[in-house]
């Protein structure tokens, strides 16, 4: 597929802090639409409020953000922008199925009024089949085990057919089959056009599964396509040193 011209998103000078005390600071980015991007960094590094003050869940000190047609209105696009949270963050005892939950993702497009159609509850058992999960479809949410919520949670990020997806730390805690169901998910979505954002821990599988990062410590240490930036000099300025234990090839 062709590539699509511009930016998905635009960071200027952005800023947030935890009382006083800055977690990433000026931070400047640019990614393009139609990448599927890692960021990653040590822990502690900012990754996830980086995302969060994208999304609007935390506001920042300073700086804007931008998404497709520049608009800096988070609340207008919510349609065309997915969110899948680390699945720690998550209250997994709410009383609702597999389906229900999966079925969150049309609701920006039907208000919380109109009833869910025919061809949103056929877009949702789509979705569930991509997955693996569309057999749960009635079981309880909480009942599933860590990696089979993450796939309800993927299934729920799809049925949106958002045009940018931010996605913290998908491959946590869930087993080799899930993390290959997953990533061959977020390579179809790239195919089709769309931009992921991913929070990534394991720095051996970005070069297989990425194809642009932004490696961040507090701040931006680099971006861009994975053969430009993802090298060890670049993870040395991003680990503080230790570098030399995270040797990989590329």
């Amino acid at each position: 597929m062709k590539k699509q011209q511009g930016y998905a998103v635009e960071v200027e000078d952005l800023t947030v802090a935890y009382d006083a005390k800055p977690v990433i600071w000026d931070i400047d980015l640019k990614i393009p639409k139609g990448q599927l991007m890692a960021v990653v960094g040590p822990n502690g590094a900012g990754k996830t409020t980086l995302i969060k003050a994208m999304l609007g869940l935390l506001k920042p000190v300073a700086g804007t953000v931008r998404f497709l047609d520049g608009s800096g209105d988070i609340r207008a696009l919510k349609n065309r922008i997915g969110y899948v949270p680390q699945s720690g963050s998550v209250d997994w005892d709410f009383p609702a199925t597999v389906q229900d939950v999966a079925l969150m993702g049309r609701y920006g497009k039907l208000g919380w009024i109109r009833r869910p159609r025919e061809s949103d509850i056929e877009l949702t058992n789509q979705a569930l089949q991509k997955v693996g999960m569309r057999e749960y479809a009635s079981r309880q949410i909480s009942r599933l085990s860590g990696g089979q919520q993450q796939r309800v949670f993927l299934a729920r990020a799809l049925t949106q057919e958002a045009e940018v997806y931010f996605m913290d730390e998908p491959f946590k805690g869930v087993d080799a089959q899930t993390e290959r169901a997953i990533i061959a998910l977020l390579k179809e979505l790239k195919e089709q056009g769309k931009t992921v954002v991913v929070v990534h821990h394991d720095l051996q599988t970005v070069p297989d599964y990425f194809d642009w990062v932004t490696l961040i410590n507090l701040r931006v240490i680099a971006s861009g396509p994975v053969k430009d930036v993802f090298h060890e000099e670049n993870l040395k300025k991003t680990y503080c040193g230790a570098g030399a234990l995270l040797r990989i090839a590329v």
